[in-house]
Formats: C-alpha cells, sequence, structure tokens
C-alpha cells in the first residue's frame, strides 16, 4: 500500500481539490440492485379441483373472481374468518407473548442498530484529549546523553541552557478525522445495511405468520380431540343401552351369554380411545400454553371446557401467485438478502478504490499548567491523506467472493419461490380434497345411522343376530370418527392454506398487515 500525502504547502489549490473532492463524492462503484422478478405461473393448478365431489351437494360452487372489503379483512386477518373468539385471543396474545416472536423483534432493532454504526462511518469523527505527563530520560542512552551535554552549555555572554530532566508535560487537544466516500464505498456499506434491516424484519414477519399459523393449527387439533373424546362418551352411551338390551333378553332366554360378552367387548375397546383423547387434550393445551408464553398448563382452566370445531369460511380468496410472491416475508427477505449481497459487492470493489481522508489535530502543549493556555503554548496540523491501493490480492479475491455470494443469494430467492409455490399448490390440492371426502363421510355416516336403527329394530324383533347389530354400530363408530377427524383436517388445512399464502402479520405500528389481492381467484367451501 503506497500513501501519498497532501500537506499545507501542496500545489494543488485547495478550491480546485474541494471541487474534485464535491465531484467524485458522486461517483459510486459496483453494481446497482435491480429487483428480481418471481418465475410464477399466472393461476394456481389446483384451484379447479377444489369444487365438491358430484355425489354431495353440501358445498357451493366456486366464487368468480373478486375482492370485496370482507374478503380482504379476512385475508388481513385470517383467523376471524372462523368466528371463534377463543382463537382470536389466543392469537391475539400470541403476538405480545411469544418468545420466539419477541427474539425476532430483538434482531430487527440489533440489525437496526448495526446500521446507524455502519452509516456512521461517512460522518466526521471528533475527539478531545486532556492529559499530564511526568517524564525523565535516561541519561545513559545516546538521545539522553546528548540532551545533558547540551543542557550544560554556557555560551558566551548568553544565558545558560537549561533542558530539565524529568520534566513534566500538559496538554489539551482536539483531533477530527472524516473519510470523503470518493467512490461510494461507505454508501454501499449503507445499502447492505438498508437491505439487512429489511431482512430482518421480514424474517419478524415470518416468524409471526409461522407462529399464528402454529396457535391455529394447535387450536383445531385441541377442538378436534375434544369433539373425538365428547363422541367417545356419545358412544359408550349407546353401547351401554346395547348391552342392557342385550342383558334383558338374554334374561328372557332369548339369546345366549355372547351377545353379552360381544357388547361388553365393544364398550371396553370404546373406553379404551378415552385416555389417548385426554392425552392430546393435554399435549395441545400444553403446546398453545408454550406458543403463549407460559408454563404447561396454565390455559388448561380456560381451555378445559370442550367447544365446537370452528367451521370454515364458506369463500376462501386465495389471490393469484405473483401476489403471494410479493406477500410471503420469507421470499421478501430472500430479496433483501440478495440485495444486500448485490450492494456487498460494490463495497469490495471500493476498496480497490482511492480513499480520501480529510484530517487535523490541534491543541495547547506545555511544561506547566499556568502556561498551558497561552498563545504560543499552541500547536496544530491540518491536510488530507490519499491512499492509493496498489496492489493487495485479498482485496481483489474479495470481490471474486461477493460475486459469488450475491449468486448464491440469487439462486436462494429462486428456491424460496418454489418452495412456496409447493407449499400453497399442496395447501390447495389437501384443502380441496378433505373437503370432497368430509361430503362423503357426511353421508355415510347419515346411511349407518339409519342401518343402525333398522337393525336394532330387527334384533329387538328376533329377525337378526346381535353380531349384525354390533357390525352396524363398529362402522358407524368408525365413520363418526373419520368424519371428525376430516372436519379437524379441513380446518387445520385451510389454517396451513393461509400460513403457505403468507398470510397477515403486525406491523410496526400494531396495525394488522396481510393480504390485499387486486383479483383474487377464490374457492368455495
Amino acid at each position: 500500500m503506497t500513501t501519498i500525502r497532501f500537506h499545507r504547502h501542496s500545489t494543488l489549490p485547495r478550491a480546485a481539490a474541494i471541487v474534485l473532492a464535491a465531484l467524485l463524492a458522486g461517483c459510486t462503484v459496483g453494481p446497482d440492485f435491480v429487483r428480481p422478478t418471481a418465475q410464477v405461473p399466472p393461476h394456481w393448478s389446483q384451484t379447479l379441483s377444489l369444487a365438491p365431489a358430484p355425489e354431495s351437494a353440501a358445498a357451493a360452487a366456486p366464487a368468480p373472481p373478486g375482492s370485496t372489503a370482507t374478503e380482504q379483512a379476512e385475508q388481513r386477518a385470517w383467523w376471524s374468518a372462523f368466528n371463534d373468539p377463543h382463537l382470536s385471543a389466543l392469537i391475539e396474545r400470541s403476538v405480545t407473548s411469544n418468545l420466539d416472536l419477541r427474539a425476532a423483534v430483538l434482531r430487527m432493532q440489533e440489525s437496526r442498530a448495526q446500521r446507524e454504526v455502519t452509516a456512521a462511518a461517512g460522518w466526521p469523527s471528533l475527539s478531545l484529549d486532556a492529559s499530564y505527563s511526568r517524564n525523565r530520560i535516561s541519561e545513559t542512552t545516546p538521545t539522553g546523553s546528548l540532551l545533558n551535554s547540551v543542557g550544560s552549555i554556557k555560551l558566551p555572554g548568553a544565558a545558560g541552557i537549561s533542558i530539565p530532566n524529568p520534566y513534566s508535560q500538559y496538554q489539551l487537544s482536539a483531533d477530527a478525522s472524516w473519510e470523503i466516500d470518493l467512490f461510494g464505498r461507505v454508501r454501499r456499506s449503507v445499502e447492505a445495511a438498508d437491505a439487512g434491516v429489511q431482512a430482518s424484519l421480514e424474517d419478524q414477519h415470518a416468524v409471526q405468520v409461522s407462529l399464528l399459523a402454529d396457535v391455529g393449527q394447535s387450536y383445531m387439533a385441541l377442538r378436534g380431540a375434544q369433539a373425538r373424546l365428547e363422541l367417545a362418551h356419545e358412544n359408550l352411551a349407546t353401547i351401554d343401552e346395547l348391552l342392557e338390551l342385550t342383558r334383558e333378553r338374554r334374561a328372557a332366554g332369548l339369546t345366549t351369554h355372547i351377545d353379552v360378552s360381544n357388547a361388553l367387548a365393544q364398550h371396553d375397546a370404546t373406553l379404551a380411545d378415552v385416555p389417548t383423547f385426554e392425552l392430546q387434550i393435554t399435549q395441545n393445551v400444553n403446546q398453545l400454553s408454550q406458543l403463549l408464553g407460559l408454563e404447561p398448563g396454565a390455559l388448561r382452566a380456560e381451555l378445559q371446557p370442550a367447544a365446537p370445531l370452528p367451521s370454515v369460511p364458506s369463500v376462501v380468496p386465495v389471490g393469484l401467485p405473483a401476489e403471494m410472491a410479493r406477500r410471503r416475508p420469507d421470499i421478501r427477505e430472500a430479496e433483501a438478502n440478495l440485495h444486500a449481497a448485490t450492494a456487498q459487492i460494490g463495497v469490495a470493489v471500493g476498496d480497490l478504490f482511492p480513499r480520501l481522508t480529510l484530517s487535523g489535530t490541534g491543541g495547547y502543549q506545555s511544561d506547566s499548567a499556568g502556561r498551558l493556555l497561552e498563545w504560543a503554548s499552541r500547536f496544530g496540523s491540518i491536510g488530507p491523506t490519499l491512499d492509493l491501493p496498489v496492489f493487495d490480492r485479498g482485496k481483489w479475491k474479495t470481490v471474486r467472493l461477493q460475486n459469488v455470494r450475491a449468486q448464491e443469494s440469487a439462486l436462494a430467492y429462486q428456491r424460496t419461490v418454489l418452495n412456496a409455490l409447493h407449499e400453497v399448490e399442496n395447501a390447495l390440492a389437501a384443502y380441496g380434497a378433505d373437503q370432497q371426502r368430509r361430503a362423503l363421510l357426511e353421508a355415510a355416516v347419515a346411511q349407518n345411522a339409519v342401518a343402525l336403527d333398522l337393525s336394532r329394530q330387527r334384533y329387538e324383533g328376533g329377525v337378526a343376530n346381535f353380531t349384525d347389530v354390533l357390525n352396524v354400530q363398529r362402522t358407524l363408530q368408525q365413520n363418526q370418527a373419520f368424519l371428525l377427524d376430516n372436519e379437524t383436517a379441513v380446518a387445520t388445512d385451510l389454517v396451513r392454506l393461509y400460513r403457505a399464502l403468507g398470510g397477515g402479520w403486525q406491523t410496526e405500528d400494531g396495525a394488522v398487515a396481510g393480504t390485499q389481492p387486486q383479483a383474487p381467484r377464490q374457492i368455495a367451501k
């Protein structure tokens, strides 16, 4: 590294130097960031497959494209579409108490503070110094021996020269320096820091989207487990009626003990499911407590009373793939990371160019405190410093390194968009398939109920045996369980779909932000 210094006696006129610095200050090296265009299809391929099965009339046909104020509000706060006050309350509380989200907020604040540190490099620096020292020079060194001999010289007709040893030194001084950002190295650093702040903000949004979805899915699982537990108790009551009927018929000599044993076995098998559902309820309550930053079981008293599983809305606006790409925080975070990597190339290139630093120092210096502020005690220096990098292989390789990192960030952006497309398509497919399955299960349960009623009548009339009644009862019980599990899956699928679409989050001012499509495609319940 070669350093060329221009001092006050330089032949370069001061005014010309100032003008030259001002002109060069507008130069910024390195590539400018160009926002990438997400490669997405014009429509979702799964949208047309969401119509219900032809055998079922339980769901309406897909609504035509449109974006009403109600649908936009539903997208901004998707949990309100379930119309469940317990779910809404848990969502709102999780935003303020979840530990992962609070950590994400701190990371965002940290990136903002780091940005301020980076931006400070473009400002002048000023420091003040006050010092006192007591010094003694060794007389056995060449310098000390010379000063000692000079101090003993007496010139004719003049006072003797006195060089005290030891001596005191008092100093008041100020130092100032300012790097003129000739080629935009500092500006590129600030640009990269700004992109880092945006990436941290989008990371916070991504954490919140995941948090809200986790709360929603855990809540649906809780209500589903409670519904299964309630169904198990209802089935036990039905089986107990059959058991009592079987005992009465055996007492009358109309059947054998085999039917009683089969009824008891069915009772015990159904009762064996109760601990499983109670365990699921406990686990879901604990999961919700953890998401809200609470100890295990803290929400048990609040959530223990069973409540119906929330019903899904009749129409769900899903928007277009291009809107999803602008909405999802992980895609926006990948874009911000690409911006930061591009700006870092400019920082690396800027290190290959000269640096101009204006510096100065000045103050008062004296061997006694009484004379420190005298005009004669002043000292100072001022002037520019121009550093010209002649050869630094490491800096050249750093440019190559930053280029490779930018290419990696570009691939990460493409990968994030592709993963998002697959998540949405899979969520749409699951939501549509489970809704079709629900319609068929509803029809099956209705037919099972009719079959059970008829088989009981035939059994009571002595036309059918008890095995037929038990088989029909088992089938009804099984399909009822399938239907409840499917209803839980439909609600969970919708939450997963909202997550995949980048559903709403809270902005810095507390307002709910989220999806606002211009002309969304819609799917019917």
